[in-house]
């Protein structure tokens, strides 16, 4: 059965692997003190134009999270994150563990807009209540939608303007950066005080990259990382992995791929008179089928239905990757026309 649940069932990308392999048996330093962690670091900081940057290698994006919203914010401040937001609905409450409390906007696509955060800051009066002090935002979305450079700059704006810090979860930053939305690399380090790139789903074994942009958040930082059980001895593993990523393209060219794959889904099921839950921009899809239908693509293919829409309707997301082959695309493509 072909799935289309994710993008991080399968391994990683054949180069990465190669480059793994190739390197194994070379003696390096520990706990991401060793050169390809050096290398991938100057790679990354030249592709998003951020010389001043500090960059972490961790294991994966939940932990990126905790680790950058526990350092960033004192105890009574709380994070602002649409209600779609991974933090609030799929980190079985890591971020709440830490003492902070996160206020969610309500959201249709997976975004939040200057009003909303205009509109929870001032819901906050006094010493009584939380104090919220940081925008958290996913680009790509929990939904598939993708915040542009303009966007991105005008949360900045407000974000200036009531004293909060931005702080940008970026596992699949690869599919915004790849789509056609207005996105460039330099608005990541223009806008955010904080933002990790993620390469667990974009042909990785395993690996998010934390960039540091606001040097108020700087010092210590590896102190959080060990103390939260984050900082690898191994850390090379994660250097290799981002070094490969970044230095031929591979990073855009696997976000391209995925991207591509779910265009062409996106085209077919267009074509078939179905409609989305929210425009397909990235590799996620959500669209609105029949519930007949949705029974009949199960018995051949796996994905999530997402949400109910009426009594005969429902969501489901459809995810690619950067190793789906044409082949799903075609069988999947082919069963639609004809179950239609």
């Amino acid at each position: 059965m072909y799935s289309l649940r994710n993008d991080y069932s399968e391994g990683a990308h054949p180069k990465i692997l190669e480059a793994l392999t190739a390197t194994n048996t070379t003696q390096e330093e520990g706990y991401g003190e060793d050169s390809y962690s050096a290398e991938a670091e100057r790679l990354i900081k030249a592709f998003f134009n951020a010389p001043g940057a500090d960059i972490h290698f961790v294991s994966g994006g939940t932990q990126a999270n905790l680790l950058v919203i526990a350092s960033m914010l004192k105890p009574w401040e709380s994070v602002i994150a649409p209600e779609t937001g991974h933090i609030f609905i799929h980190e079985a409450g890591a971020i709440e563990a830490t003492g902070h409390r996160i206020s969610t906007i309500p959201t249709k696509d997976g975004k939040i807009t200057p009003e909303g955060i205009k509109a929870v800051v001032n819901a906050h009066t006094d010493e009584h209540m939380v104090l919220p002090k940081m925008v958290f935002i996913s680009n790509s979305t929990e939904l598939g939608t993708v915040y542009s450079g303009a966007e991105l700059k005008a949360i900045r704006k407000v974000c200036d303007e009531l004293n909060l810090y931005l702080y940008l979860d970026g596992a699949r930053l690869g599919s915004a950066l790849a789509s056609d939305s207005n996105l460039s690399p330099e608005d990541l380090t223009k806008y955010t005080d904080v933002f990790y790139v993620g390469a667990t789903k974009n042909g990785a074994l395993l690996g998010e990259a934390i960039i540091i942009n606001n040097d108020l958040f700087k010092e210590n930082f590896r102190f959080n990382m060990k103390q939260r059980g984050a900082l690898l001895a191994k850390g090379r593993l994660t250097g290799i992995q981002f070094q490969e990523l970044f230095r031929n393209d591979l990073f855009l060219e696997n976000a391209r791929h995925a991207n591509a794959m779910a265009a062409q889904l996106a085209a077919v099921i267009r074509d078939c008179g179905y409609s989305f839950l929210t425009d397909p921009v990235s590799n996620q899809l959500f669209v609105i089928f029949p519930d007949k239908i949705i029974t009949a693509l199960e018995k051949e293919f796996a994905f999530y239905t997402w949400s109910r829409i009426d009594e005969l309707h429902s969501s489901v997301r459809l995810v690619t990757s950067w190793a789906t082959k044409q082949e799903l695309v075609d069988d999947f493509s082919a069963l639609l026309k004809r179950i239609s």
